[in-house]
């Protein structure tokens, strides 16, 4: 089947629901057993009525199944943000005395975390260079439980050999945790190339709609024992009303997606004419150091890159900013609206920080033209000098 058709299909039981296209909101805590029988097989895994609300409804089964099929994984569990998602993934594997191995590009919200809380928890946290591919065995040990990755990574995007860190890690018996989000399942399936686990922030492109927080985590069958265990250890859930949007975006995610990767690497390219822009990062341009390997595992891209704007002066960043009238500073991305969000130079142990000052760009769903257009104006108003008045 192909993945347009399966986005339109999944996660739906319309015979369940009196024939209803989509899945109905379920909301509830508690959910009452007709006899003694029932009460013992609600615990059993399967069963969509669940003997607690905390432990999924229809509405979250519909979701979650449909996720597990969408990245080709064997389960998928739902947490209330795509932060959630990572964190409880992370300690569902880790005990005191472990080791872990980060991607230096990793979501900074996860960098935070990994290195205080599990720090704090007596877990070993390492950095590994997002280019290591096989090389990374030079870090693993025997100790080693997660190898944590983000591909393309947050904010510069480069792109990881996944296939290489996967061999590599399982050799030690090591988990490979994927962040998923950037190129969403459609555009990379995260089990054919050896992941574990596959983390979304569904709250990006799949709810597309900037209304919603969700995250879910999707295992292989060596990895979900534990990743269910850990989740339900820490009451994790989620909304059955940000579910029910989730499946929703979902009818429409290969349209949108498409137009996303189509918008944002015009943009992309539009930008690296620019005399004021000195770098463009963007995995899907020729040019770009990540391209091969993008080229070779995924499928698509997302309208989610970097810029490298070579000055650092307020002012011309502020006229820059303040003129972009489509794009509005904000953070989270994968709604139907551009967004860009001043970065800075963000925090990095294997790579030196850049000269300039670098720029997130999300490009959304308008016409691109309009887009070129509007940014093309904010940087040329940028490096524009303010005229003086003389008395």
């Amino acid at each position: 089947m192909h993945d347009a058709t399966h986005y339109l299909h999944c996660g739906r039981d319309s015979e369940a629901y009196g024939g209803l296209i989509n899945t109905p909101v379920f909301r509830g805590s508690t959910v009452l057993a007709k006899d003694f029988n029932s009460w013992e097989a609600s615990k059993k895994d399967g069963n969509p009525y669940a003997n607690y609300g905390r432990f999924g409804t229809p509405t979250t089964r519909a979701f979650e199944d449909a996720m597990a099929g969408l990245e080709g994984g064997h389960a998928s569990l739902v947490f209330p943000s795509g932060l959630a998602a990572c964190v409880h993934a992370l300690l569902a594997f880790v005990s005191a005395g472990d080791h872990v191995l980060i991607t230096d590009n990793i979501y900074g919200p996860t960098r935070t975390f990994v290195s205080t809380v599990l720090t704090r928890l007596g877990v070993e946290v390492e950095f590994f260079a997002p280019a290591a591919g096989a090389g990374i065995a030079r870090q693993l040990r025997p100790t080693t439980r997660v190898v944590f990755t983000e591909s393309p990574g947050s904010l510069t995007f480069e792109v990881c050999d996944l296939p290489a860190i996967c061999q590599a890690a399982h050799s030690v018996g090591a988990f490979v945790l994927l962040d998923n989000t950037w190129a969403s399942p459609l555009y990379f399936k995260p089990f054919e190339h050896g992941v574990d686990v596959s983390i979304q922030a569904a709250t990006k492109y799949i709810v597309g709609h900037s209304d919603a927080l969700l995250g879910v985590a999707t295992a292989n069958e060596r990895a979900w024992p534990l990743l269910k265990a850990g989740a339900h250890d820490f009451g994790q859930t989620a909304s059955p009303d940000d579910l029910f949007l989730a499946l929703r975006g979902l009818r429409t995610l290969p349209v949108r997606l498409q137009r996303h990767w189509s918008n944002g690497v015009t943009l992309a390219r539009s930008l690296e004419q620019h005399p004021l822009v000195t770098r463009v990062m963007h995995p899907a341009l020729p040019n770009d150091p990540g391209h091969d390997l993008w080229k070779r595992d995924f499928l698509g891209a997302s309208g989610l890159f970097g810029i490298e704007v070579n000055t650092q002066d307020p002012t011309v960043l502020a006229r820059l900013f303040d003129n972009l009238k489509l794009f509005g500073i904000g953070l989270s991305w994968g709604g139907f609206e551009s967004l860009v969000v001043p970065v800075g130079h963000p925090v990095r142990q294997h790579t030196p920080a850049p000269p300039g000052y670098l720029i997130r760009v999300h490009a959304g769903l308008e016409h691109v033209d309009d887009l070129v257009l509007d940014f093309q104006r904010a940087l040329d108003i940028a490096v524009q000098k303010p005229c003086v008045a003389v008395a």
